[in-house]
């Protein structure tokens, strides 16, 4: 067990994805994780998730291939996120980079648009 819950979570996901189950328990959890499912939702890598009794039960999406966090979170400028995405995405137009900046977690395609830099959270495709 790490001190990371979020790269602790995005593992168990992918543990739970390659062993052919559709979701997943998780005790340890934080806002942070939650705003990250969040965008995993809105993008349809994961199905649902819910808290009840101090549990994070996630249901994983049939679109999700990968997720992982990024060790060490990098501090970028908005006109170098592009260099990273290129780097953890397997594809043009294939899944988000999770950018935690001053306005919020969001994804690097907002954070282009917006022209803002931030730490590099995670990437999911």
């Amino acid at each position: 067990m790490s001190q990371d819950i979020l790269a602790d979570t995005l593992n168990k996901v992918m543990n739970a994805k390659r062993a052919g189950h559709d979701g997943i328990t998780v005790k340890r959890y934080s806002n942070f994780v939650l705003s990250v499912l969040a965008l995993a939702k809105l993008k349809n890598y994961v199905a649902s998730y819910k808290v009840a009794d101090k549990e994070l039960e996630i249901k994983i999406g049939s679109k999700l291939n990968a997720c992982k966090a990024i060790k060490p979170r990098l501090i970028v400028r908005a006109d170098e996120i592009m260099k990273y995405v290129r780097r953890y995405l397997p594809a043009k137009d294939m899944g988000v980079v999770i950018v935690s900046t001053s306005q919020g977690i969001m994804t690097h395609h907002t954070a282009l648009e917006k022209n803002i830099g931030g730490a590099l959270i995670a990437y999911i495709y």
